[in-house]
Order: structure tokens, then C-alpha cells, then sequence
């Protein structure tokens, strides 16, 4: 058929008969619901978290230590392994749960504790716990957030995980833990990668300070983001909640709150503190996962902080392998740093991990649309990892990492 005749045959057509043939989308009106419904990866969330945030914000959470090379590499390890699907496989109901760190989750996945998570979007810490719940997933609270550890247990209710920096103040250590135990938080993660911070260049040059105070510079950022800084302004003055009241420093000065002198005879005395579940967050060796299991962790987290401390340090997916050999099939194993597709879940998983933990994934859905925006995320993340193990032809988790090596080869 021509063109002339087809636009002759439109042209005689009735209205009714055309919406017949097309059906229009209806308009949404939220602009969050519609600016989120645009974003079908967690790259499209970054660039609108972008496109809400002031540069010194976003930068906090897309930036990491000196020349970023680890923050760069994370990805890139992911990218390297290649699937070697099976085929004929009956996969029309998969089984995307998992068990890791003696619970079982719809999803091989867990929130990653942030700093400072109302400084990207008001709703903060709360809008990640509870996207997390609705999810049935873990949520890691950090030390250095800015809600309470109260206030979270008391909004929402996920599988709630408390992550410790080892500070200076031994005793502000203990109460932070007895008040985690006592709002029934069930895992401790300690962070062993992080006694002095990383050199951050691009918060140095920003001039990022916690609370935010005003500057030339803020002033320029307000220009640039009102409707960032009005929903700021509408909210409770950002801190450090779990230790409020410090002057305001920069991010690189934090490091003066932590102890450079710990060893791992201070996991053990935690260990027998806490009541509950051990994780240690950041060992990237065989050899120190083995000493942290030595002294009464249940699980480790493969991890360089995502690049934001020593640049350079290896990917922590690059040895999820051997460090499964080295600890044996019963002991919980996460990985994070540079997870931005379910396919890098599947890799993960393929290669020897339990599970994984996101940070930045479900910041930039935070920043893109509150706590609508993780929803956001964890819903992409959860869709892409299911097709991946449809398509690889695995039906369960437990399939996928029996069959690991055939499945996933280096590219």
C-alpha cells in the first residue's frame, strides 16, 4: 500500500475507529511518578538524580578517592564475564530467593549502608528502609547517617542490619552498639576498610561540609537547584544524628572520628557484645577473610568501598572465587562496589557469592524520585536479574551458583 493511500484510508476514518487501533497512553500527572517511569535502567536514575541535585551533592555520592581508578575498574570487572546460557529449559516461574546471613530474601540483595543520606533527598535513610521493606529486603543503617538508629526501627520494620565504624571514643563504639541491640537491629556489619578516610578530590574541591553551611558556593548551588534547597529547607536540619552535635566538617575531616590503631582482637571484644549476626564489611583477601571468621564473623562483604578509599584496590568481584574456596560453602559471602544491572547480581552469584550490596544504584533513584526512586531501583534491579537467570536457563539461585562455572566464562 502507498503512502497516499494509506493517508487517504486515515483521513476517512472516524475517531472512535482510530483509538480503536491505537491506544493512548494515559498522561500521568505526578511529575515524580513520571519522571521515575522515564527511567528504565539505573543509568537513566543517575542522570535524573543529576538533574535534581547540586553538583557538590551528587558528586558526594557519584565520586570516589583520588584519581577514581577503582571506581572505574568495580564496573568494568563486572562487564568482563560472559553468560554461556543453557537452553530448552523450563523457566517460566523462577525462584529469585536467596539465604545470606541466616535469613532468606525474595532477591540476592541488600541495601549497603550510606553516609549523610539526607543530604540527597529529605526522606533519607526512612525512604530506604521502607523501600526496602516493601522489597523484603535487608537495610543497612551507617554510623554516620542522619537519621537516629531509633528513628529507622521505628518507621520501618525490614530486616534491619547496623553498620560500626570503629571510632576513637571506645565507649560511644559500645553505646552504639547496645542501642542497635536494643531497637532489635539483627546484623552488625563493621567496616574494617575505612580507619582513615580515602582522599575524596572531588569533595575536597567542593568544600562539602557536614551540616551544610552557607557559602558563596552554596549560594551559587541554590541558584542552579531551588527546588532542591526548598525541599531541604522544609526538613530538619541535617546532622550527624547518632552522635549530634559536632562542628561542622568536611567530609575528608570525619576521618579524625575514626581509630587508625584497630586490630582484630577489637572484632573479637565486639563480637562478644553483640548479640546478634557479624558481618565484616571490606576485607578483599582469602587470608583476612579467614581471621575475620576466626573471630566469630558469620559472613564477610567483599568490598573497597565502592572506590572511595584506596584507589587502585582490586575489584572486590575479581575475588569472590577464591575467597569462596578459602571459607568453605557454608559461610554467608556479599560482594559490592560497582553493581549497576541484575545481570552483575547474576555474575556475582555465579561466581561464589550468596548475595549483593548496592549503594550508588539506589542513591540515584533516591535523588531522581525519593522514596518512589528506590522503589525504582530495587523494582529494575529485581526485573533484570530475573530475565538474566531465564535467559541463562537456571530456575532457582541455588542452580545458578551450582552451575557457575558453566555458566559464566571470562570474556
Amino acid at each position: 500500500m502507498g503512502g497516499r493511500e494509506a493517508s487517504r484510508i486515515v483521513r476517512g476514518m472516524r475517531a472512535s475507529e482510530i483509538r480503536q487501533l491505537i491506544k493512548m497512553k494515559p498522561v500521568e500527572l505526578d511529575a515524580t511518578r513520571r519522571r521515575l517511569s522515564a527511567c528504565h535502567d539505573i543509568t537513566d536514575l543517575r542522570a535524573a538524580g543529576r538533574r535534581r541535585t547540586p553538583r557538590p551533592v551528587f558528586d558526594y555520592v557519584d565520586g570516589g578517592a583520588d584519581e577514581e581508578l577503582s571506581l572505574r575498574a568495580n564496573t568494568r570487572a563486572f562487564r568482563r564475564w560472559r553468560f554461556q546460557p543453557r537452553t530448552l529449559v523450563d523457566v517460566s516461574e523462577p525462584d529469585t530467593s536467596a539465604a545470606f546471613v541466616g535469613s532468606v530474601a525474595p532477591l540476592p540483595l541488600a541495601l549497603a549502608p550510606t553516609g549523610y543520606t539526607r543530604m540527597m533527598h529529605p526522606g533519607g535513610e526512612i525512604a530506604a528502609a521502607r523501600a526496602a521493606q516493601r522489597h523484603g529486603l535487608p537495610y543497612t543503617l551507617s554510623t554516620m547517617a542522619t537519621t537516629t538508629i531509633e528513628a529507622v526501627a521505628e518507621s520501618a520494620q525490614p530486616d534491619l542490619w547496623f553498620q560500626l565504624y570503629l571510632l576513637r571514643d571506645a565507649g560511644l563504639n559500645k553505646e552504639l552498639v547496645d542501642r542497635a541491640a536494643a531497637a532489635k537491629y539483627r546484623v552488625l556489619v563493621v567496616t574494617v576498610d575505612c580507619f582513615v578516610t580515602g582522599h575524596r578530590t572531588r569533595d575536597r574541591r567542593n568544600g562539602l561540609v557536614i551540616p551544610p553551611e552557607l557559602t558563596a558556593a552554596t549560594l551559587a548551588s541554590i541558584a542552579g537547584k531551588p527546588g532542591y534547597w526548598v525541599r531541604m529547607l522544609r526538613s530538619p536540619a541535617i546532622d550527624f544524628a547518632n552522635f549530634a552535635g559536632h562542628e561542622a566538617v568536611t567530609i575528608e575531616g570525619t576521618g579524625a572520628l575514626f581509630n587508625p590503631a584497630i586490630t582484630w582482637d577489637d572484632i573479637a571484644d565486639l563480637r562478644a557484645r553483640w548479640p546478634g549476626r557479624l558481618v565484616i564489611k571490606g576485607p578483599l583477601s582469602p587470608a583476612d577473610c579467614l581471621r575475620a571468621l576466626a573471630v566469630g564473623a558469620d559472613g564477610v562483604q567483599l568490598s573497597n568501598h565502592g572506590g572511595r578509599q584506596l584507589d587502585r584496590a582490586v575489584p572486590p568481584v575479581s575475588t569472590i572465587a577464591a575467597v569462596r574456596e578459602a571459607v568453605g560453602p557454608d559461610v554467608s559471602v556479599l560482594v559490592d562496589s560497582g553493581i549497576r544491572h541484575g545481570s552483575d547480581i547474576a555474575v556475582a552469584l555465579a561466581l561464589g557469592a550468596d548475595a549483593c550490596a548496592i549503594g550508588r544504584a539506589y542513591l540515584y533513584g533516591l535523588m531522581a524520585g525519593g522514596e518512589l526512586g528506590v522503589d525504582r531501583a530495587l523494582d529494575i534491579l529485581a526485573a533484570q536479574f530475573k530475565r538474566t537467570m531465564q535467559l541463562l536457563g537456571v530456575r532457582s539461585v541455588a542452580e545458578l551458583r551450582e552451575g557457575g562455572p558453566e555458566l559464566v566464562v571470562a570474556g
